[in-house]
C-alpha cells in the first residue's frame, strides 16, 4: 500500500506541473513565417515549477545505428519514484551546411522537445510541425478548386535575402525553397551561384 501512495504522490505532483506549465513559443522562423517553442524554452518554463514541487528532471539520449536515429528520454523523479517518456528523431550526418556534431545535436534537441511535450502534455497541434503546409497545394473552400498557395520568390526582396541566408548559413536546398515559394530559373541561378 505504501508503494501506491508514494507513486500517487509523484503522479499528483506531475499533474500539478502539467496544469501549471506555460511554455510560450518564443522562437521565430522567418523563413517559414511561424513561431515555435524550443526544448530550451520548455526547460526554462518548467524549472521553477519543478523546484516548487520538489521534483527533478533528467534528459538522456541513446543513439541507434541502423537506421541512424536518437532516442531522447525525459525522466521526472521525486527522489524515490520516477516516470519517463521517450521520443525519437532521425539523424542525417550528411545534412548540407551542418557538421556531424551539429546534425546529432539538432536531432537530439528535436527528440528531447517531443519527449518533454509528452511528459508535460504540451500540445503542439498549433506548432510549426503541425500547421506548416510545406507549400503543398490547398483547396479553396469557397470555390472548391485546387490552387497553389505559394508565392513567387522575387529577386531583391526581403524574402529572397532570407532564403539566400538560409541556403548559405543553414544548409537549405532548392527543394526546401520550393516547398515555400515558386522559383523562376533566373532566381534559382542567383540563389545557387
Amino acid at each position: 500500500m505504501y508503494i501506491l501512495a508514494v507513486m500517487k504522490n509523484l503522479q499528483s505532483k506531475l499533474v500539478n506541473v502539467q496544469a501549471t506549465l506555460k511554455a510560450p513559443k518564443n522562437q521565430r522562423n522567418n523563413f517559414g513565417n511561424y513561431n515555435y517553442r524550443s526544448c530550451e524554452d520548455i526547460l526554462e518554463a518548467v524549472k521553477p515549477i519543478l523546484k516548487k514541487e520538489g521534483l527533478t528532471l533528467m534528459l538522456s539520449d541513446t543513439i541507434n545505428n541502423e537506421p541512424l536515429y536518437v532516442v531522447a528520454t525525459a525522466t521526472i523523479s521525486d527522489g524515490t519514484d520516477s516516470l519517463s517518456v521517450s521520443a525519437q528523431a532521425g539523424i542525417d550526418p550528411n545534412k548540407k551546411g551542418m557538421d556531424v556534431a551539429q546534425s546529432f545535436g539538432a536531432s537530439s534537441s528535436y527528440a528531447r522537445k517531443y519527449a518533454l511535450n509528452g511528459l508535460f502534455l504540451i500540445d503542439d497541434t498549433k506548432d510549426a510541425d503541425a500547421t506548416n503546409t510545406h507549400g503543398k497545394v490547398s483547396k479553396k473552400a469557397s470555390t472548391g478548386t485546387l490552387t497553389d498557395s505559394k508565392q513567387w520568390l522575387q529577386k531583391d526582396s526581403v524574402q529572397f535575402k532570407n532564403v539566400l541566408k538560409a541556403i548559405k548559413e543553414k544548409g537549405f536546398t532548392m527543394t526546401d525553397v520550393r516547398q515555400k515559394y515558386k522559383v523562376s530559373k533566373e532566381v534559382e541561378q542567383l540563389l545557387t551561384n
